[in-house]
């Protein structure tokens, strides 16, 4: 019920001098909706489609991505900021690449939500928000059963479409890095 039920001018007074605070190194939780809160994401394509967008872009401008989920109407994400451009930028840039490849225009509405998440106790609740929004809302029974969200690779390490700074991705790279470094030592 978070997003898809206000009002315009409730989404106004919440972004109304809405002071954004980037290049501090923090983590941002990041909220953006689809054009009037229609349902442009409802069906499973359109998720999916948002994720391949989202991973392009992750990889275009190298930031983190440490969370997110793919809701009918509105997408949250949790992420770090992208280390040569503004995280603005690289927003925009998802956004525009989701609506080009959509038949909705316009399809997201132009502002968006952002909090800078600056504490463990503020990522841990940031991302459990995130995972619970798709139960919250009704449209499963448990955080795993929504296929559009960081959940199952937070619960299982499972690999998905988008890259999941986590311990997980972590650990691989510190085996692959291990693997490298044993290559060479044998050479």
């Amino acid at each position: 019920m978070f997003l898809a039920f206000y009002s315009r001018t409730t989404i106004d007074r919440m972004t109304q001098g809405l002071k954004r605070y980037q290049y501090a190194g923090d983590l941002h939780f990041i909220t953006f909706s689809c054009f009037r809160r229609e349902a442009y994401l409802k069906s499973p394509s359109a998720r999916s489609l948002f994720e391949e967008v989202l991973e392009r872009t992750r990889v275009h401008y190298k930031f983190c991505v440490i969370g997110y989920v793919v809701m009918p109407e509105h997408v949250h994400l949790l992420v770090g900021e992208p280390q040569t451009e503004p995280l603005a930028k690289a927003l925009h840039a998802l956004k525009l690449s989701v609506s080009k490849r959509s038949s909705q225009h316009p399809f997201w509405l132009t502002r968006y939500y952002d909090f800078n998440v600056y504490t463990a106790r503020k990522h841990v609740e940031k991302l459990r928000y995130i995972h619970r929004n798709p139960v919250t809302r009704g449209l499963v029974k448990q955080p795993q059963d929504w296929r559009w969200s960081s959940f199952r690779h937070y619960a299982t390490g499972e690999r998905g479409i988008v890259e999941i700074e986590s311990f997980w991705t972590a650990t691989l790279r510190e085996q692959a890095a291990l693997r490298l470094k044993n290559v060479k030592d044998n050479k």
